[in-house]
């Protein structure tokens, strides 16, 4: 194993050069085998997870979602403000900020962007969630695909390039994630979900969250400061693919079902004040079967 390591690091050093000497010893980056593994479980658990369930009742996980969306919105606030202060004190440059520039600030964004990292494994759960409450329809590829690729990414950039003009796209993404969190942390409280109106825009900001990051980074190589430019490349790449897969999934979702919706008014079948179609309400339409609550 030890020797497959040392492989692994010489051929991801040949390639993208030295590793960044200042996140050594930090849990699950030393070597890129416990993050590949991890994936590869969550991958068997996202394949395997449906089939188990399929002749069992679902779970409710009703305590366990609002406990760990709660957990993960208050991770987010820690980190969202961590990243935002530290740029906001330190003197870092919004357009381009190379990883070797601000020593202390740059410690701070490391050990941030660690949790970010690290968090990325935690949010593994969502999908869990899904199966144990047989919500199968909602690990689409676009789910498993961001899941996935952002634990074993994030692997590679605290490795190279785990401060500098790293901190931008995290810290919004820490922010987005205060909000859908929270979001999903109180919709797990029955009585609150008539109230909780804004889940259309949390899909909004996440757009406009990767437009930002893709425009930002492009700052990094029109006005250069020494960011490895392969990786501002990357990044650009990559946000990209969510641009066009996030926002297939807004027209998939919301504006296909909001043309269904007015055809259904047009057809005299429109949404009585009450919150009930066709007789069945809203809120426990698709969700007859029973649910496990233990």
């Amino acid at each position: 194993m030890d020797s497959l390591n040392h492989k692994l690091n010489t051929y991801f050093e040949s390639w993208l050069g030295p590793r960044d000497k200042r996140v050594q010893q930090m849990l699950l980056l030393d070597n890129y085998l416990p993050t590949f593994a991890l994936t590869v479980m969550y991958l068997l658990i996202v394949w395997l997870g449906p089939k188990y369930m399929r002749h069992r009742q679902p779970y409710s996980c009703r305590g366990l979602m609002l406990l760990y969306n709660l957990g993960v919105t208050v991770l987010s606030v820690y980190m969202c403000y961590q990243l935002v202060s530290t740029f906001w004190t330190s003197g870092y440059n919004f357009y381009c900020q190379n990883t070797y520039s601000e020593p202390e600030a740059d410690m701070k964004i490391i050990n941030t962007l660690w949790w970010y990292y690290f968090s990325k494994l935690i949010e593994f759960a969502d999908t869990f969630f899904f199966i144990l409450r047989k919500n199968s329809h909602q690990i689409t590829f676009l789910h498993v695909y961001h899941h996935a690729s952002m634990l074993n990414i994030w692997w590679f950039v605290m490795n190279w390039i785990p401060c500098g003009h790293s901190y931008f796209g995290a810290s919004l993404n820490s922010f987005v994630h205060i909000v859908m969190y929270s979001y999903y942390g109180l919709s797990s409280i029955p009585a609150l979900r008539p109230y909780l109106w804004w889940k259309k825009y949390i899909t909004q900001m996440q757009l406009i969250q990767f437009i930002l990051t893709i425009c930002q980074t492009a700052c990094a190589a029109i006005w250069p400061c020494g960011f490895p430019i392969g990786w501002l490349t990357f990044q650009i790449s990559y946000m990209g693919t969510f641009v066009l897969l996030f926002s297939n999934f807004y027209i998939q979702t919301y504006k296909k079902q909001q043309g269904s919706r007015q055809k259904e008014f047009k057809n005299g079948s429109s949404l009585s004040t009450n919150g009930h179609a066709n007789g069945t309400p809203l809120v426990e339409r698709g969700t007859s079967k029973k649910l496990r609550t233990d």
